[in-house]
């Protein structure tokens, strides 16, 4: 079963607010720079239609339509998404991803990150839609919280911690999936997963350790040396293989439409 996580329930309204916390031109040289950036790149085909469901501010639509794609967005939030306008121009709609505004077959890949896991009943209606507006062959980038090596450890307190929440009047925010429950919940609309890849592993890792345990700056020109080294060293150490499966805070499917 997924890993039920509760907070502030997860409206339009609470996306609108959450976008409004960044700008677009942050988020854009965030995405330049990560990680994940290159492993949806080497999925996608070239030079092809992409549809980003729940593109927030639009930064990975306006990285792909920069690189050749030929990108478009929707979004919850029509504020994000006038954000992103306001930057460079873009195809960008504001809909529900249960019922989306497109044709059949309108796409060669579809991409959504850190989206569906948000619907309390699951993510289906989403994929329904998802696999309805690609093409055959068409490939399918789905990401969700990981439920990893550390949250499975820790699942007995998170769910407590959860109760607790709800309690209190808390809501339901969003579920974590582990790797076969990610490959069968798109294999149910269709989606044959090719690849997964655990992503984002220094999140969870911030999140675990307390401020007085992390790395002490160092002053001077040798200090921003030595600091830089230990970033580089911290972080080809956290994407080895085991340090992913146990603190990848987030899983990318690699998926194709049969």
């Amino acid at each position: 079963m997924p890993l039920a996580y509760f907070s502030r329930s997860p409206t339009t309204e609470f996306w609108t607010e959450h976008w409004g916390g960044h700008s677009v031109e942050e988020l854009l040289a965030v995405a330049r720079a990560s990680p994940l950036t290159t492993l949806i790149t080497r999925a996608l085909p070239r030079a092809e239609t992409v549809l980003e469901a729940g593109c927030g501010l639009g930064q990975y639509v306006l990285l792909l339509r920069e690189l050749g794609w030929r990108a478009a967005g929707a979004d919850w939030s029509a504020e994000a998404l006038a954000a992103c306008r306001r930057v460079a121009p873009a195809p960008l709609a504001a809909m529900d991803l249960r019922a989306l505004a497109y044709r059949d077959a309108a796409f060669d890949a579809y991409v959504s990150l850190g989206v569906v896991e948000h619907d309390v009943e699951g993510p289906d209606d989403i994929l329904a839609e998802a696999r309805r507006v690609l093409r055959p062959d068409g490939v399918a980038l789905v990401s969700v919280p990981f439920l990893n090596g550390a949250r499975c450890l820790a699942r007995p307190l998170i769910a407590r911690q959860g109760r607790a929440i709800e309690r209190a009047g808390g809501r339901f925010y969003q579920y974590a999936f582990s790797r076969r429950e990610l490959v069968q919940m798109l294999g149910r609309h269709g989606l044959e997963t090719r690849a997964l890849h655990p992503y984002d592993p220094a999140r969870l890792l911030r999140r675990m350790l307390p401020r007085s345990a992390r790395p002490v700056a160092v002053g001077g020109a040798g200090g921003a040396a030595r600091r830089g080294g230990l970033r580089s060293a911290i972080r080809r150490a956290l994407y080895t293989g085991p340090a992913l499966r146990l603190l990848g805070h987030m899983l990318l499917a690699v998926a194709v439409k049969r």
